[in-house]
């Protein structure tokens, strides 16, 4: 966009969420978490086990997976840059929502540069799911004077894939 737009309709992304999903506890639990400090930079979080599944042998508040946020804009542009990678810069356009946010998934952690494998862990593949909001979203997340977002101020599908296109030169796959 030009320098004489409107700063508060410039896109930006606000967080990168990393997830794990192993489905038990134990050692390839914490191997999936060190991965994912690995990758992210960021210490991860358990997830826990919201339902149960006999046939899963999952029960309600059992660790099954784990997940890292991250919210600092440089280290965002960089795991994304490195995530783009592993896809070869190929994102299909059903990978992003009404709301302009993009979901996707890495095979394998060893795709990201720098990364080798190590027979100790094993192989852990991620889903990234990346956020993308303008300036004064918060008004729908504070607690005082909570409002709603207009739809005019709202980040279409549309608009979203142009940004990334923009910004991480990558290829989007039309249906």
């Amino acid at each position: 966009m030009s320098a004489t737009a409107n700063p508060m309709s410039q896109l930006r992304v606000t967080k990168v969420c990393v997830n794990i999903g192993v489905g038990e506890g134990g050692d390839r639990l914490v191997n999936a978490e060190n991965v994912l400090e690995m990758v992210t930079g960021v210490k991860p979080q358990r997830t826990l086990g919201r339902i149960q599944n006999r046939d899963l042998k999952v029960r309600i508040g059992a660790p099954i997976g784990c997940k890292a946020t991250m919210r600092k804009q440089e280290d965002i542009t960089e795991f994304l840059t490195n995530a783009f990678a592993c896809r070869e810069g190929i994102i299909p356009a059903w990978n992003f929502d009404r709301e302009g946010n993009l979901s996707f998934g890495v095979r394998d952690y060893t795709d990201f540069p720098g990364q080798k494998y190590d027979p100790d862990i094993g192989i852990f593949g991620m889903d990234i799911t990346v956020v993308l909001e303008r300036p004064g979203h918060r008004v729908s997340r504070r607690r005082r004077a909570k409002s709603k977002v207009g739809m005019h101020h709202r980040v279409s599908a549309d608009e979203s894939r142009a940004w990334f296109v923009e910004n991480f030169n990558v290829k989007i796959l039309e249906e």
